[in-house]
Parts: C-alpha cells; structure tokens; sequence
C-alpha cells in the first residue's frame, strides 16, 4: 500500500466552473472551431495573480500555521504508515488479516482528522481564494463570447474534447486579453457570510474594492 497525505494549502491552479456557452441553433456553418483553456485564461489573468499575491500577504499568518501544522501531521502519519506497510509484507501478514485491517483503519481515520485540522486552519485562505474565482468567473462567459465574436469562431472547444489543434485555432490568449480588460482587478475580502455561489447575491463582487494592490 501507498500511503500518501493531502495537505492542500494555497492550490495554484484554479478550478473553473461551468460556462454556459452560446448554442449551436443547428449543425449548418460550423465553419469556424476553436479551443479555449479556461483554467489557463483565469490563472493566467491579472486579476487572479495579483489576488493571490495579496492572499498569500494577508493571510500569511493563516497560511504558515496550516503548513507548519500539515508537516508536523506529516512527519507523525509516516511512521504509523511505514509501521503499516511492514507489517502488510511481514511474512505472517495472511493470517493477521484482521490486525492489519483494524490498522489500516486506524491509519486512515488518524490521516481524515489530520485533513480536517489543516483544512480548517486554511479555510479562510481557502474562502478568499474562491472568493476571489467566484468574482472573475462572473465575467468569463462574456470574455470567451467576446473573443468568438473577433475571432468569428462559431464553436469553441475544450482542450480535453480535441485530439490535435493548430496553434492558429486556441483562442486562451484572447479569452485572457478579454479577462484582463473587463475584470482588472477584484478583491481578497468576502463579505461577511458568504459562501461560494453567492457572487451575483447580495453585494456584488464586481463592485468590491481590491485590498492593497
């Protein structure tokens, strides 16, 4: 078995949501095919990185205490995991297949408790970093309709959808010139209460002041 730990602190690549592309209205003039990363155009843009460069300053202290906590866990996990994979190859390993079963849970519960500790110490990181997708990605289905509209691409694509692609015909760098233009900055303090979803309720991301560019 191959013990691994999931401490994730400060994700450098975004997860994008679902963007409600224009409809075919039928199969005719599908002339012009495109491919976009939308995930490249947001962790590319300016807004995204500058965020994230605020972030990792005002939650430094949030951050440091979740990666000293995740390495301490880390270095108290491994002995228990190593301990596990001796005992799964010792030579009576086939008839202490109940101790190796109850050890292996006890492994993975203390190694759950584990992400849960780290996970709560970063959860503000975590909070202002979707915070801080949530109001980008508010614009990203203009960005990309923009893009097709001067490029006169009829269907776009994404990357994972195609086999082979001509440089000529990925548009993630007009989809990020689009995004630098209409959402220059944005900012790293959700209001009070929100959760992720909630960008288009009540006060509007888009409107937020960005701290300390």
């Amino acid at each position: 078995m191959k013990t691994t730990f999931k401490f994730a602190l400060l994700a450098a690549a975004p997860v994008i949501a679902a963007v409600a592309l224009p409809a075919i209205a039928s199969a005719q003039a599908v002339s012009n095919v495109a491919v976009v990363d939308l995930e490249e155009a947001v962790s590319k843009s300016n807004a995204y990185n500058t965020a994230i460069s605020q972030i990792k300053v005002t939650y430094k202290a949030q951050i440091d205490a979740a990666d000293a906590r995740a390495k301490a866990l880390t270095a108290e996990l491994q002995p228990l995991a190593a301990a596990y994979q001796a005992a799964a190859k010792a030579p009576s390993a086939a008839q202490n297949q109940a101790a190796l079963q109850q050890q292996l849970a006890t492994l993975q519960q203390r190694e759950q408790a584990a992400n849960v500790e780290v996970s709560k110490l970063s959860a503000p990181v975590a909070l202002a970093r979707a915070y801080v997708l949530e109001q980008i990605q508010m614009k990203l289905e203009a960005a990309v309709n923009s893009a097709m509209a001067k490029k006169r691409i009829n269907v776009v694509l994404q990357p994972q959808a195609v086999i082979k692609v001509l440089p000529a015909a990925d548009i993630t760098n007009d989809v990020l010139a689009e995004l630098n233009v209409s959402v220059p900055s944005v900012s790293i303090t959700p209001p009070a209460g929100w959760q992720p979803g909630q960008a288009g309720a009540g006060q509007a991301p888009a409107q937020a002041q960005p701290q300390g560019r």
